[in-house]
């Protein structure tokens, strides 16, 4: 009796509760997508440069390096217009023949600015006490933001345009978006410009700006009635 007591219980369970409507059948389903994308002008300049010493002793080489770090930001807090910071800071040694032959120490700074007259002044004027290691142009994250709001309806209209054409291809009378995807480009790494080590009293670094693509992509399925 306990036995199909629980046999009766479970088909009951398995049967659509009354007045419970059966999902709807799965058919005529489209997968389009559609993308929108322009170039945008690089508004940021990205720096790094880096106070470097090698020696026998780490000591005297971490004095060295702090001391041309301490210019640097003094230097850098002149120019309102630019953004800067100490980076990473290293001290390791140099390795010959599985021994300690030497010590080196090194120290970055990092530059931000979207006055890219100020920053290439600055750093002209920094490289006689810092190496470049690196500059690159990006994309600030408010036109980033700007620029991908727009490409978004625009990629929304490309998208319903694309979604018409299948209606009237498969002869349908009409169709209803059943989920929609959107996704942008994501963080562009900054385009970076080859540099190396410039003598003391070197000019400023010529630039330019350039452009980076950005692109927004819309996805989704839409079901032909």
């Amino acid at each position: 009796m306990r036995l199909r007591a629980a046999w009766l219980a479970g088909m009951l369970a398995a049967l659509p509760a009354q007045g419970q409507e059966p999902s709807p059948a799965l058919f005529n389903l489209v997968t389009l997508s559609a993308q929108a994308e322009r170039e945008v002008p690089n508004d940021t300049l990205l720096a790094t440069l880096a106070a470097e010493a090698e020696g026998a002793e780490p000591a005297p080489l971490a004095d060295g390096v702090n001391r041309s770090m301490r210019r640097a930001l003094e230097l850098a807090r002149g120019y309102a217009g630019v953004k800067a910071r100490s980076g990473n800071y290293q001290t390791y040694p140099v390795y010959d023949k599985n021994r300690i032959a030497r010590w080196r120490v090194r120290q970055e700074l990092r530059l931000e600015a979207s006055d890219f007259s100020a920053a290439t002044e600055l750093i002209g004027k920094l490289q006689s006490i810092l190496a470049v290691a690196q500059l690159s142009h990006g994309v600030s994250g408010e036109a980033r933001r700007q620029a991908e709001n727009t490409l978004l309806a625009e990629a929304i209209a490309a998208f319903e345009a694309r979604a018409r054409i299948a209606r009237d291809t498969l002869k349908a009378k009409s169709y209803r978006l059943r989920d929609l995807n959107v996704s942008g480009g994501g963080p562009v790494p900054p385009r970076p410009l080859a540099m190396r080590a410039m003598a003391a009293e070197a000019a400023a670094p010529a630039l330019e700006a350039g452009a980076t693509r950005i692109a927004v992509t819309v996805t989704g399925t839409v079901q032909l009635q």
